[in-house]
């Protein structure tokens, strides 16, 4: 049988991004549950590390890092109850490509699929979508090894602080299994289209993120127009490619003669036009890692997130920022950004604009509300763009933005506590599971228990 493996005298490892040296003295790699017990019971301090797409400190330690990677995914579907149970430690894309393989789907993914499903869960990560949540939203049940290397599972419905403890940031232990709710397999064309005026977008905000299952608005801040707009749309149980989907159906993604014409020199979508070939987000950088476009049907698990999981994710080397405000603050929000432009587009490698909808995870951006992100995709140039966020975050504050757990921003917990309704509970649940801060790490002191 297969045993962990342990590599000590500090990690030496970096982050996804490569902006992060994590600054543990050992990383262990469990190939069972009871070898994460046996890990944690041991160490003094210990973090969960999933694929690293962290742009801080949050899944740092000053003690050890477990890393779930090596454990087998282990996929269970129950077909009854609509749920999945898997691995924390497996990453989404491989979760999706054995759901789609016997017939089933997650209701959204992330824009990455490489991503890990227990780290993605505790940091609130999204797609997009105006009656999509976050991927938190789909947990039904979590298993997590307590301080003491025990066991606990937390059952949505049924188990006390269960709201809080799905967001939990990795403060209440290592959570080693989730199960998820799912759905019937179903398909989704994407579409891109280009250079929408903002006049036009802003004039009907909602019947633009309305327009298809997820939308995703690409600009860099500055000029007269979005850049793209990316429309996933579910296909109807029987429909084609070329059928009438949601985008068609309302009358704004269409031809001169409103039939939803499928010619692109033709189609237009809120005055932009459609992409005459595939897009990759950032200008003049090859689509070739990206799902595919041009509206071609295809598996729901090929199309909703924007990269393909056999590709190297985006662009490189990058830092991120994403801060959500009310989905009521949306026009505001976008309206403040774009008079930022000339200190934060130079900056920039691509901006994104997506919607969540609401939920009730304690600690989720959309708790309570539903939600608009702004997400930065920033050059790597960490120190310029610390010098930056503390200007967006002043000027979003009066919109109540929430910042996104993993990427980079410098609200600490006085000023995060009175944006989250149930922040003081999620302490108490933190202090009542892990009373003796194993878990805690400098970030979550800063950021959290402040």
């Amino acid at each position: 049988m297969r045993t962990a493996t342990t590599q000590l005298g500090g990690t030496g490892e970096l982050n996804w991004a490569g902006n992060y040296r994590y600054g543990a003295a050992a990383i262990h790699r469990p190939r069972t549950v009871d070898e994460v017990r046996g890990f944690v019971s041991a160490a003094p301090k210990a973090r969960a590390v999933g694929s690293r797409h962290s742009f801080n400190s949050i899944a740092d330690s000053s003690g050890v890092l477990i890393s779930l990677e090596d454990l087998e995914p282990d996929i269970s579907i129950d077909a009854a109850a609509l749920t999945v149970s898997v691995s924390g430690g497996t990453r989404y894309g491989t979760l999706a490509a054995e759901l789609d393989r016997q017939g089933f789907a997650l209701a959204n993914l992330a824009s990455l699929p490489h991503i890990s499903v227990a780290g993605a869960i505790a940091t609130a990560t999204h797609g997009s979508g105006d009656t999509n949540g976050n991927l938190a939203t789909s947990v039904a049940a979590l298993d997590i090894v307590c301080a003491d290397g025990s066991v606990r599972t937390l059952t949505r419905g049924s188990s006390p602080g269960f709201d809080g403890a799905v967001v939990g940031l990795g403060a209440l232990g290592i959570v080693t299994r989730v199960t998820l709710d799912i759905e019937p397999h179903f398909e989704v064309r994407q579409d891109v289209f280009e250079q929408l005026p903002w006049e036009t977008v802003l004039a009907d905000f909602d019947a633009v993120t309305s327009s298809a299952y997820s939308v995703s608005l690409f600009t860099d801040w500055s000029g007269s127009t979005v850049a793209q707009a990316w429309l996933k749309s579910r296909i109807p149980d029987g429909g084609t490619s070329a059928g009438a989907h949601a985008a068609v159906r309302t009358g704004f993604f269409d031809g001169p003669d409103g039939a939803g014409a499928t010619d692109p020199a033709l189609r237009t979508f809120f005055g932009g036009t459609a992409a005459p070939q595939g897009r990759h987000p950032l200008p003049g950088v090859s689509a070739e890692n990206c799902t595919e476009q041009l509206g071609v049907a295809g598996t729901w698990a090929e199309r909703l997130a924007h990269f393909r999981m056999a590709f190297t994710p985006s662009s490189g080397d990058e830092l991120q920022s994403e801060f959500f405000v009310p989905r009521e603050h949306a026009v505001a929000a976008i309206g403040t950004m774009r008079g930022l432009s000339e200190a934060v587009t130079p900056l920039l490698q691509v901006a994104e604009i997506r919607t969540v909808a609401h939920d009730r995870l304690w600690l989720s951006p959309s708790y309570g509300q539903a939600s608009v992100g702004l997400h930065f995709t920033w050059k790597p140039d960490q120190e310029a763009v610390e010098r930056v966020l503390p200007l967006i975050e002043e000027r979003l504050a009066p919109l109540g933005a929430r910042p996104h757990w993993a990427k980079l921003f410098t609200a600490d917990a006085a000023a995060l506590a009175p944006l989250y309704p149930r922040f003081a509970d999620f302490r108490k649940l933190a202090e009542g599971m892990d009373p003796e801060g194993k878990f805690r790490n400098e970030f979550l002191e800063r950021k959290v228990f402040g």
